[in-house]
C-alpha cells in the first residue's frame, strides 16, 4: 500500500504529547492523519489533518472513528478494547492489537502474564477491592512496606503508592488493585523494542531512569545507561522475551529493575512511544516515533543505535502553581551546549503535570548529566 501523499488515513487514539511528536514524523512523510481525543485543546489538534473530539472509552465513538481510517494506532492505552476488537473483525488494521492491549491495560492481568510466561517480576497479590488489603495485613498475608497499584487507568505517577503503614491506605481508590513486594533495586532501566507486522525486531539501547521521590515521575532518562555490558545484555534479552510473548506490533517500552545482585525484573510495559524514548529524537539515528510508524506500517525498521549520548529532563508543573503556563528561563537553557527544549502545547499548568521535556546531547554522558542538572535547576514551569 502507498502511505505517502496518498488517500491512506492513519487514525490515532489519543491527542496528547506522544501523538504530537508522532505527528512530526507523519508530516515528514506526508501521511494523512486523523486524531480522536476528549479535549478540544489536545496538543495534537494543531498538527493532524483531521481532529475529532470524543471519549476514547466510549464504544460507539471509537467504532465510528475507526470506520473512517485505514489503520488505527494508540498513544494511550486507556481506550475501549471492545470497540477495537469489533473494528478488527470488520477488517480495520489495529496496532497494537486489542489482544495485546487486553494483557497490558490491566496491571493484574499483566502480572499474571509474566508469571505464565516465566518472565521475572516482583512478587504480587491481586485484590478485587482495596478494602481487602486490610484483611491481608491483619492475616499476615501482607507486610509493610509494599507497593500499591491501581489495576486500570493509572498514569504519570497516579495510581502508584508506597504503603508503609495503615494510614497510607486511607483515601485509596476502592476498586481492583495489586500489591507488589518492595524491590531494593540498584537502578531502574528501560528497553524499547520495535516489531513490525512481518516480525522484524529491533531494540533501542538500554536507558537508565531517575525518578522524582514524591511524584513517582521520571526526572531524567540517561542513554546509554551507566551499567555493565552484561547487565545491559540481560535487560535487552528479557525485554525481547516480553515482546515475543506479547507478539505486539509497534513499540513496546519495557520498564525494569536492576537488583543489587544484578538480577533483572520486569516492572511494567507500555505498548507505544514512551517517556523513556524521548531522547531518541535528538540522540538516535531513528527516533522512537519514526520507528513506531515504520513498525505499524510494516516498513523496514530503522537503525536504533545512538549518534551521541542523550539525556532527557522532564518539564513538569511546579508545585503550588496552577493556571496559564510560563516557561521561566527557557532562553537561558537554550544558551547551553546541546540543549533542545520540547514544549507540548498544554496551555494550563498544575503541580507535576507533564508540560514538556528537554534533551541534552553530548559525546560524554557524564558531561551531559551535569548539563541536565543545570537545566533542571534553571528552567521552571510556573503560572502567571
Amino acid at each position: 500500500m502507498n502511505y505517502f501523499s496518498s488517500k491512506f488515513k492513519l487514525g490515532i487514539l489519543g491527542g496528547g504529547q506522544l501523538g504530537k511528536m508522532l505527528l512530526n514524523e507523519t508530516r515528514k512523510f506526508d501521511i494523512h492523519t486523523c486524531v480522536l481525543d476528549a479535549s478540544d485543546e489536545a496538543p495534537c489538534k494543531i498538527a493532524c489533518n483531521e481532529f475529532f473530539q470524543g471519549d476514547l472509552l466510549d464504544y460507539e465513538t471509537v467504532i465510528n472513528f475507526g470506520k473512517q481510517v485505514d489503520l488505527l494506532t494508540i498513544e494511550i492505552e486507556n481506550v475501549n478494547l471492545d470497540a477495537l476488537e469489533a473494528l478488527e473483525k470488520m477488517g480495520t488494521k489495529v496496532y497494537p492489537s486489542s489482544k495485546t492491549l487486553r494483557v497490558i491495560q490491566n496491571k493484574a492481568t499483566q502480572k499474571l502474564f509474566y508469571t505464565d510466561h516465566n518472565i521475572p517480576t516482583a512478587d504480587y497479590s491481586r485484590f478485587a477491592y482495596a478494602s481487602e488489603i486490610d484483611d491481608a495485613i491483619e492475616n499476615k498475608g501482607l507486610t509493610f512496606p509494599f507497593v500499591w497499584k491501581v489495576a486500570k487507568f493509572g498514569y504519570d505517577g497516579y495510581g502508584v503508592k508506597i504503603i508503609k503503614s495503615l494510614d497510607d491506605l486511607i483515601g485509596l481508590p476502592k476498586g481492583e488493585c495489586i500489591t507488589e513486594e518492595m524491590i531494593p533495586f540498584k537502578n531502574e532501566l528501560a528497553v524499547i523494542v520495535s516489531r513490525n507486522v512481518n516480525g522484524e525486531v529491533a531494540t533501542f539501547p538500554v536507558v537508565e531512569m531517575e525518578f522524582h521521590p514524591e511524584a513517582n515521575q521520571v526526572e531524567y532518562v540517561i542513554c546509554p545507561a551507566r551499567i555493565e555490558y552484561s547487565v545491559a545484555k540481560k535487560a535487552t534479552e528479557i525485554a525481547l522475551k516480553v515482546s515475543e510473548a506479547l507478539n505486539h506490533v509497534g513499540l513496546l517500552a519495557v520498564e525494569l529493575f536492576q537488583t543489587h545482585d544484578d538480577q533483572i525484573l520486569v516492572n511494567e510495559v507500555a505498548p507505544r512511544p514512551h517517556n523513556s524514548g524521548h531522547h531518541t529524537i535528538e540522540s538516535s539515528y531513528t527516533s522512537q516515533f519514526e520507528q513506531h510508524l515504520r513498525a505499524i506500517l510494516n516498513l523496514p525498521l530503522g537503525r536504533t543505535d545512538s549518534k551521541v549520548g542523550g539525556i532527557m529532563v522532564n518539564l513538569v508543573g511546579a508545585e503550588e502553581h496552577s493556571g496559564n503556563v510560563i516557561y521561566q528561563n527557557i532562553d537561558t537553557i537554550m544558551e547551553m551546549e546541546g540543549v533542545t527544549p520540547h514544549i507540548y502545547g498544554k496551555k494550563q499548568t498544575r503541580p507535576f503535570r507533564k508540560m514538556g521535556h528537554v534533551t541534552i546531547v553530548n559525546e560524554d554522558i557524564h558531561e551531559a548529566r551535569k548539563i541536565a542538572e543545570k537545566v533542571k535547576q534553571t528552567i521552571k514551569v510556573i503560572s502567571e
